[in-house]
């Protein structure tokens, strides 16, 4: 059981980047739950064409009684499950963050990798669920600042977040992500991020204005466009994260038992239900 808490800056692209991890862990063969822990601004359920779930993270924290599955919505087309937030204003009101934590702790237990998306800079929302997670991944957008002010921009951003994981223990990661004029000074920037602020350098995506279209049609990436520039970095991205986490890259097929076992102990032991259909 692997916990993966994904932050950064608003718009660098952490829910993106969870809604593709997810697809790719889930296409490997692990059970994989992908979790918006962003309370105020929820989206990564529109990433899986869920919208205004009738039931979700945001419910669970309002209605201690609730069952915490009741409100896990499984995406066919990737085999992710995805535990969405609400995106109704009245939803985001007087919440207790505490219960956060016990929810993750009591659904994760049931999956091999967990993902949750935070809010934007620092997660002050998820906090909580840090104690629970194994690892984080900073996703940083360079292209935001000026070439010769990104050692700055990296001392302000990835090592305070870095300082934030390594102080609840978290192993931490950095994935640069929407690469586009600064791409030849990528390498000097992967030098500066592993040398000098010590911290890996996960994977380097480049922008792709199919990660927009995928998004707008309600899929991940790699579901909806496999042969795309940014889905060939996820699954690379993601190659390079199942290395660093388990410590082999495993046949995108698994095992064919074990993945017909895994879909039987599913259906007989879960209430899910279809991503896309509304309550």
């Amino acid at each position: 059981m692997v916990s993966i808490t994904i932050t950064g800056r608003g718009g660098a692209g952490k829910t993106t980047m969870t809604a593709n991890l997810g697809a790719y862990f889930a296409r490997k063969g692990y059970r994989t739950l992908v979790i918006d822990g962003d309370l105020y601004l929820p989206k990564l359920a529109f990433h899986f064409g869920i919208y205004n779930p009738a039931y979700n993270l945001h419910t669970l924290i309002k209605s201690p009684d609730m069952r915490v599955i009741e409100a896990v919505y499984h995406d066919v087309k990737t085999g992710v499950d995805v535990l969405p937030g609400s995106s109704r204003l009245y939803d985001v009101l007087d919440l207790n963050q505490k219960r956060l934590r016990g929810i993750v702790r009591e659904i994760q237990s049931g999956y091999q990798v967990t993902i949750i998306d935070s809010p934007v800079g620092i997660p002050f929302d998820t906090i909580s669920t840090f104690r629970l997670a194994h690892y984080q991944l900073v996703v940083i957008e360079i292209e935001r600042c000026p070439i010769h002010t990104v050692h700055r921009m990296i001392e302000n951003e990835v090592m305070k977040l870095k300082s934030l994981g390594e102080a609840y223990g978290l192993k931490v990661g950095v994935v640069i992500n929407k690469v586009r004029e600064s791409s030849p000074n990528v390498d000097d920037i992967v030098d500066f991020l592993e040398a000098t602020v010590d911290v890996p350098v996960i994977g380097v995506m480049p922008f792709d204005d199919k990660v927009p279209e995928a998004t707008n049609y309600g899929r991940p990436l790699i579901d909806y466009d496999s042969r795309a520039r940014a889905s060939k970095a996820f699954f690379e991205t993601g190659e390079a994260m199942n290395e660093w986490i388990f410590g082999e890259v495993r046949m995108e097929r698994g095992n064919p038992l074990r993945r017909l076992y895994n879909a039987l102990l599913s259906l007989l032991t879960r209430r899910r239900v279809p991503a896309g259909k509304e309550f």
